[in-house]
């Protein structure tokens, strides 16, 4: 029996239950499905871990040499164990060879990042010739607005989601004010209906239509940092254009976690970090696309050496010969140390590929969603029972691996137990967990692990004095 295909999650957690005898919510099906797990051997690939390593942890309630429970990858993705590798041998190139680097061994630098915008490709669904590695993600975007936004006083609103990531907002005010426009008329803000946490795809594309003839951008993230929710982009890009909006998408939380198809959905523009899903590093480089009907006609408004056709570059002409497309919105070259950790881990999308991961990412954030809802769901019996809501979509389809938990009760110590025990995840107060089960690296017994955890740190929470302890959180946590 394969469990990864047919089912839907919950039919499999009780086939596979009944198929060992047990209930759908015990050990025995985490192990069985990690058995049948065809990608299971990536997890080997990167480096988790260890309980006694994670600054919180408390070696005294677990065992310190277990793995961590790591559900961070939505703030900040595991390390590759190829990446140390990759960057020693260009430590030991530049160390030997010095400025013949530039154009020697497998990672020249001088267009290093050419040798993985084919393997970004695959994992967005563009073209080769379609991405452009560079940069960091608000910088691409910035670049993509000078070009995509075009106001006029008829025409100068940039449609986006309220709460949009802080990044994003920034970004699109400032571009409004240089265009000498006012962003409390010129940002139309969409939020979910009240008692709703998520937007419904349909209200999207009344409001495209409504207000579409004085919307200059449509901008959305492909997944919402805070939901989770998954965003139509094929729908939101139709909708956008047939009222002559150009649209495009963040896709920080979407690239590496969910199966894109940027280039068949007709997106006009897409920028996303590679530090999260995608496992660069903190601050890794980022990724933009451009789609192809507009090589020839969107030009880059800024220009720096790097978009010169690299035919011709190193001729040092002064006469720019641009090339096509987001390869033309280059602008420095790139720094070899980054492209080091961020071949490593595309190289590893490259042979699990998208689907199958995506495949895998419905399964197993379907299992955390049946666990919680068995375990967590609101009692009537027990009134004074903690429990929780799942505000990300329960729709597969319109939602990545993240879950956004809410809890019932305020989380402050809730998370700082969870933190003692080895797990990593992301808060957000007062009442919001950020659960991201990878599926590249994360296993059913991860989640299994992490409700028994959830268990343990609920009852201890709940015995302390309630405190207002600082909570540090990470600088990449968005």
């Amino acid at each position: 029996m394969d469990p990864f295909t047919g089912s839907s999650p919950r039919e499999t957690f009780e086939r596979v239950s009944a198929t060992l005898g047990c209930s759908p919510t015990a050990a025995a099906v985490a192990a069985y499905l990690d058995q049948h797990d065809q990608l299971r051997r990536f997890r080997d690939e990167f480096w988790v871990p260890k309980i006694a390593d994670l600054p919180p942890s408390d070696v005294l309630l677990v065992d310190g040499t277990r793995d961590c429970i790591y559900f961070g990858g939505n703030s900040l993705g595991l390390q590759p164990k190829a990446a140390r590798t990759y960057l020693e041998e260009d430590l030991d190139k530049w160390a030997k060879i010095g400025i013949h680097g530039h154009f020697q061994g497998p990672r020249p630098w001088a267009f290093a990042e050419n040798n993985v915008e084919g393997l970004m490709a695959k994992v967005v669904g563009a073209k080769d010739e379609e991405v452009a590695v560079m940069n960091g993600l608000t910088v691409n975007l910035h670049l993509l607005l000078l070009s995509f936004y075009k106001p006029t006083a008829a025409c100068h609103k940039i449609l986006l989601e309220d709460k949009a990531f802080p990044s994003d907002h920034y970004a699109v005010e400032s571009q409004i004010r240089l265009r000498g426009f006012d962003p409390q008329q010129s940002m139309l803000i969409m939020s979910p209906r009240p008692g709703e946490e998520t937007l419904r795809t349909d209200d999207i594309l009344d409001m495209i239509d409504k207000e579409g003839d004085a919307i200059a951008v449509v901008l959305f993230s492909g997944v919402q940092y805070y939901t989770g929710q998954l965003f139509n982009m094929a729908a939101i890009s139709q909708a956008g254009q047939r009222k002559g909006c150009y649209v495009g998408f963040d896709c920080a939380h979407a690239a590496g976690n969910v199966e894109l198809k940027l280039h068949d959905w007709g997106v006009d523009f897409a920028c996303w970090c590679s530090y999260k899903y995608v496992n660069s590093g903190a601050g890794g480089l980022a990724g933009a696309f451009i789609h192809e009907k507009h090589q020839h006609t969107v030009k880059p408004t800024l220009l720096g050496w790097w978009g010169h056709d690299l035919k011709t570059r190193f001729q040092m002409s002064n006469v720019m010969d641009l090339q096509p497309g987001v390869s033309g919105y280059r602008l420095s070259n790139q720094p070899f140390l980054l492209v080091c950790p961020l071949q490593a881990s595309l190289e590893l999308f490259s042979m699990a590929s998208m689907s199958a991961l995506r495949r895998k990412s419905v399964l197993l954030t379907g299992y955390l969603e049946y666990l919680i809802q068995s375990h967590y769901t609101r009692d009537a019996a027990q009134p004074d029972q903690p429990y929780i809501t799942v505000i990300t979509p329960s729709d597969p389809q319109q939602r990545g691996c993240q879950l956004s938990l809410c809890f019932s009760i305020p989380i402050r110590q809730v998370f700082q137990e969870l933190e003692k025990r080895g797990v990593c995840c992301d808060m957000r107060e007062p009442s919001v967990l950020r659960v991201a089960p990878v599926p590249l690296y994360n296993s059913f017994s991860d989640v299994h692990r992490f409700i028994e955890t959830l268990g343990s740190a609920l009852a201890a929470s709940s015995s302390r004095p309630q405190r207002l302890d600082p909570i540090v959180s990470p600088p990449a946590a968005n």
